[in-house]
């Protein structure tokens, strides 16, 4: 075993040597002959990279032109999704401003090439906004993609990790314009509001953001009500109490002005951005 195995599990096979008891001496054997088994491959595997760097895409597209081969509808679910994503994307660069008027007959020629070409959407623009659509997929809406099952429980965890972030961004903004900058000026006022809001949010699917909201709006008012304290200033009157705690309620609703607005930047803006560059 020492002239076998690797050099940095010297010391374990060593240690074999000092094992007097006959059934732990056997189970050790086998263990450290297991790990001897997962360097081995280990190696193999490493000595193997480079070639299968070269050849591993070619396999892959051999392998899945086969399944297609099989199967001609097992696409049908991604297809559509890609449809819809460059639907999208044409729709929204349809909306966007033209470009101006050349001077010359060849200028417009040219600018008119241009013009019917960008309604072609590029291959990384049409995945960027089906990725993007995919962070608001709602189970029931349409079926997931295929080639994405796989990838299913990652992409919801950052769906999860997406629609709380939304919710903390829509408190602050409604915390902030029932405040003012006042409160939002105050040291930690809003590191606390985001560890309040997330610590509540935590673990929870949205169905019920309605219940943890409520909790969070009465937390939220606790956090005004103790900094105005802090700051010297008078408490909020009961009416503007109320109506902070029914605005962050609210936010529940998925037809909310402001986590509409917010859900758009996240999705649509990020998309843009990805577009750019």
């Amino acid at each position: 075993m020492a002239m076998l195995c690797a050099p940095f599990r010297d010391e374990e096979v060593q240690g074999l040597q000092s094992l007097t008891d006959p059934a732990e001496l056997l189970r050790e054997i086998f263990r450290v002959l297991d790990l001897m088994k997962m360097d081995m491959l280990n190696f193999t595997i490493q000595s193997l990279r480079p070639y299968l760097q070269e050849c591993y895409v070619q396999y892959e597209q051999e392998k899945f032109q086969k399944i297609l081969d099989k199967l001609p509808n097992s696409l049908d679910n991604t297809t559509e999704w890609l449809r819809r994503a460059a639907a999208a994307v044409s729709a929204s660069s349809l909306q966007s401003p033209s470009c101006p008027a050349a001077s010359s007959s060849s200028d417009a020629r040219f600018q008119g090439a241009v013009s019917s070409s960008s309604t072609v959407p590029s291959v990384m623009s049409v995945l960027n906004r089906g990725y993007m659509d995919l962070l608001c997929w709602e189970p029931g809406q349409s079926e997931y993609p295929e080639t994405l099952l796989l990838d299913q429980a990652r992409l919801q965890e950052v769906q999860a990790q997406v629609n709380q972030l939304t919710i903390i961004a829509a408190v602050l903004l409604v915390t902030s314009g029932v405040c003012g900058n006042t409160l939002f000026g105050s040291p930690g006022f809003i590191d606390r509001l985001k560890l309040v809001t997330k610590v509540l949010l935590e673990g929870l699917s949205s169905i019920r953001y309605e219940e943890a909201l409520q909790d969070i709006s009465d937390q939220v008012l606790q956090e005004v009500s103790r900094t105005l304290s802090q700051l010297g200033y008078p408490a909020f009157a009961s009416e503007k109490c109320t109506s902070l705690k029914g605005q962050i309620k609210s936010i529940a609703d998925k037809g909310n002005a402001v986590r509409h607005i917010i859900g758009w930047a996240v999705c649509d803006g990020n998309d843009s951005l990805m577009e750019q560059h």
